[in-house]
């Protein structure tokens, strides 16, 4: 059975404020009511108009605070916090990698959009042989595939150490796209399992980095021909 989980990296730097009074608060809050907020209360399109945001939380049981400041107009949105449900636990550990590459992120753009995203899977071959890296689709128009050679200018970094080809449903990898045009950069990871990790590095208007990580487990084995 295929999952994914999103996770997301952000150190206390790229904010221009950061407080907690605890080693850590957890809690869950609706996404769609947050963006929502966010899109209608902070999306201003004016040129040199930008909205200032600051998040508050006063503990177990109060809602998340929103102060949205924009030309002067502050606007307060409470979301309403929910108990926080435990995440999945993909246990993806760096010494079980076994395939890595580092790609720039324009690359992989351009690959998605020259796939066949009709087809019901992605399939990833890593191998320290040819074809190296290779994406590939199983459409409506066909079968295409997408290689990036290992010495290529967009390739990073290349470590294989095995061949390794394993299909991921498209309908999980869809969402993670969304990051991927934000970032700059792409490592794209799997382990012995033929579980996926990609991590896309986002930089902000200040030059600041985050990252956001999204992991998939494998739909099916392939084996090679």
């Amino acid at each position: 059975m295929s999952r994914r989980v999103f996770r997301g990296q952000k150190k206390a730097e790229i904010f221009q404020e950061f407080t907690i009074k605890e080693d850590s608060v957890g809690f869950q809050v609706n996404l769609t009511v947050l963006l929502d907020c966010l899109n209608i209360f902070g999306g201003s399109t004016a040129p040199g108009v930008s909205t200032a945001l600051r998040m508050c939380y006063k503990g177990y049981g109060h809602p998340l605070t929103l102060f949205l400041e924009e030309g002067g107009v502050v606007t307060v949105c409470k979301i309403n916090t929910q108990e926080p449900e435990e995440p999945v636990d993909f246990d993806f550990c760096s010494t079980n990698v076994t395939n890595k590459v580092i790609l720039q992120s324009e690359s992989l753009k351009e690959a998605f959009s020259e796939l066949d995203m009709t087809s019901e899977v992605l399939q990833i071959t890593m191998s320290p042989s040819q074809p190296y890296f290779r994406l590939s689709t199983f459409g409506n128009s066909g079968n295409a595939h997408y290689d990036y050679p290992k010495d290529s200018d967009m390739m990073e970094l290349f470590r294989c150490t095995k061949t390794q080809t394993n299909r991921y449903k498209m309908s999980l990898l869809k969402p993670s796209t969304k990051a991927l045009a934000l970032s700059c950069k792409v490592s794209v990871r799997t382990d012995s399992r033929g579980f996926l990790s990609l991590q896309y590095l986002v930089r902000n208007d200040d030059g600041q980095i985050c990252f956001v990580e999204y992991f998939c487990c494998p739909d099916e084995d392939v084996e090679e021909e």
